[in-house]
């Protein structure tokens, strides 16, 4: 009887195992379900739009129902393309360290070779749209936005506590506040400018020198402070950091409305032509100056103008223990060799001057280093060329002038620079193409009307910028353009940052680099003709367009009509909406008429940020 009720039991138990393994292995199955296809489930299924409170009143759910069955109906349209997982809301694909990881790239991290640009091939790409944070926000409006942001667009809160003692930046309820310190001027950026400005013995302490110093470079620019405060001074800085152990800093720049750019000074040259900037600055950057026989000094030689200056402040410049005195030492020698002066040493300040001529290099004795660079070396040349270890001599034109022959500010942004003349282009062509894109523009802003106010639009991209006058043209707006130049076709950016605006160069098969939700309107004009003429995707570059824009910003497309069309196949997918459409006046010469496309990005959330916001 016993061993009857022993088998009785025993039945009993693997019964109850068996059922308990059923339910495991079915929480298992449902939850790889909700996150390993996360992506495809999000495209399709999982998507929610905020409603009237973002887009106006005009959105209506049960529209929006009725669009989507009809899109369906619809073979010419694109149903859906997926959402990415939460997880990838700061995606910046080449600039991924997963991807790093996870193909093994060999990279020496002394270089700082894994803060550069490493692209996914096409069958690693996400292909998916990059889903807000939860509880996005539509940004602060500029200029309010310089001091503060919404927590929850950027929810990183370590560099509130990690810089607390330096004022980088405050956490109180649901916002950011940035006090405007930094590492080196824990007081405020306005009064360290001032006091550099004040060095310089510039009138009334402004740094600007009555608009002869436009251009600035930033690197190791922190949360941007520096080059924040800087545009009162009618200056503009493209502030630049890693995506390193200070992560977000680049994104929290750009929240705030500051132009930025995600760069390392490793083994590349940065993306600018050679003499782009008045002045470079580094406050407590921690570049070694000295490694590689000064290559990355020598990279900021490049960038420099005749007369630029270099503003350092570090340890280094005043500390007084060994190593700092070593270092000191040694750069100040490579400085000298490199025909660099001090004008000005004070304090926790060093400001170097670059020379105005060739003079200096010519008086060199042989075999000083570090070399001239060679005669056929291009310094225009950037996208993917390695740094050089040697000194960008000037043009026999720049020589004679002794300066870069720019007119101050704000008669530089339209008065033709001396280095047109390197394209063959005469002072009529630039007057004519400025001319005609304050026309342009002019009627974008008569068709965005209804959709924007004053302080709608802050951070904007001309993703094709030919010659900088898209963005000339808004000087009385309270924007910012990132002007881009294709790799490929004539380098105009040193006309763009000659009229003291500034950019970068770029190949747009591959994706920018710079977080998502960044630019409030992007001006895309004949972009898509010209990816059709390369190896890429029009699609790929629609979903990198999309990652880079904020909900509710705004894409005008300026191309044929054919891009236009592909363009509205792909508008539901993508959950943008038209806004308005016109013919381009006919002053190509494309040959072919163009169509002007304005769409304005859909604020949506993936069904479970949206339920964290509830």
């Amino acid at each position: 009887m016993s061993r009857g009720r022993n088998d009785g039991d025993l039945k009993k138990r693997l019964i109850t195992w068996i059922v308990v393994i059923a339910i495991i292995c079915g929480c298992l199955y449902i939850y790889s379900r909700n996150n390993g296809t996360s992506a495809l489930e999000y495209g399709s299924k999982s998507l929610r739009k905020l409603g009237s409170s973002y887009l106006g009143g005009e959105d209506d759910g049960d529209e929006a129902s009725s669009k989507s069955g009809e899109d369906l109906q619809d073979d010419a349209m694109l149903k859906s393309i997926p959402v990415c997982d939460d997880r990838h809301s700061e995606l910046i694909p080449c600039l991924d360290r997963n991807l790093i990881y996870q193909t093994r790239l060999k990279l020496d991290l002394s270089l700082m070779e894994h803060y550069e640009r490493h692209c996914p091939v096409p069958e690693r790409r996400f292909n998916c749209l990059i889903p807000p944070p939860p509880g996005y926000k539509v940004p602060i409006k500029w200029p309010k936005s310089r001091d503060v942001v919404w927590k929850a667009n950027i929810p990183h809160t370590h560099l509130a506590n990690e810089k607390s003692d330096q004022n980088w930046m405050v956490v109180k309820g649901d916002k950011i506040e940035f006090p405007g310190g930094g590492t080196h001027f824990h007081y405020g950026a306005d009064k360290y400018i001032a006091a550099i400005a004040n060095m310089l013995n510039f009138s009334n302490d402004i740094l600007n020198n009555e608009g002869r110093l436009r251009t600035v470079l930033d690197v190791g620019c922190g949360v941007a402070s520096f080059g924040g405060y800087m545009l009162s001074s009618d200056m503009i800085a493209m502030s630049l950091a890693p995506n390193d152990v200070h992560q977000n800093q680049i994104q929290f720049a750009l929240e705030r409305g500051i132009p930025a750019y995600l760069g390392v000074l490793g083994t590349k040259r940065l993306p600018y032509p050679s003499r782009s900037f008045e002045l470079a600055h580094c406050s407590r950057c921690r570049i070694d100056w000295l490694q590689r026989n000064g290559i990355l000094l020598l990279e900021l030689d490049r960038l420099l103008r005749p007369g630029g200056y270099f503003a350092y402040s570090s340890p280094e410049a005043y500390a007084q223990d060994e190593e700092d005195l070593r270092i000191w030492r040694e750069m100040s020698a490579l400085a000298e060799r490199m025909c660099w002066k001090i004008a000005v040493k004070r304090n926790q300040t060093v400001i170097w001057v670059k020379p105005l001529t060739n003079d200096c290099y010519m008086e060199r004795e042989p075999g000083t280093q570090p070399p001239l660079c060679k005669s056929d070396d291009d310094p225009d040349a950037v996208w993917g060329v390695p740094m050089e270890a040697c000194i960008t001599p000037y043009s026999d034109q720049q020589h004679k002038a002794k300066g870069s022959g720019l007119a101050p500010w704000p008669a530089r942004l339209t008065t033709p620079p001396p280095r047109l003349a390197d394209f063959g282009y005469s002072a009529e062509m630039f007057e004519k193409d400025t001319e005609v894109w304050q026309h342009r523009v002019e009627n974008y802003w008569n068709l965005l009307s209804p959709k924007i106010q004053p302080d709608t639009l802050r951070n904007l991209m001309d993703m094709k910028a030919n010659l900088g006058s898209f963005a000339a043209a808004l000087k009385s707006k309270d924007v910012w353009v990132m002007n881009v130049v294709p790799e490929d076709g004539p380098n105009t950016l040193k006309i763009i940052y000659d009229r003291g605006l500034i950019g970068s160069v770029h190949n747009w098969c591959e994706s920018f680099s710079i977080y998502p939700r960044t630019y409030d309107l992007l001006h895309a004009w004949t972009v898509f003709s010209d990816i059709e003429k390369k190896d890429c995707g029009a699609e790929d570059l629609l979903i990198e367009m999309d990652r880079i824009l904020r909900p509710t910003g705004f894409i005008i497309i300026r191309d044929k009509p054919s891009v236009v069309e592909f363009v509205k196949k792909h508008l539901s997918a993508l959950h943008w909406e038209a806004v308005a459409t016109g013919d381009a006046e006919h002053d190509t010469e494309q040959g072919e008429d163009e169509v002007v496309f304005i769409i304005q990005k859909k604020m949506w959330l993936t069904s479970s940020s949206f339920s964290d916001t509830e």
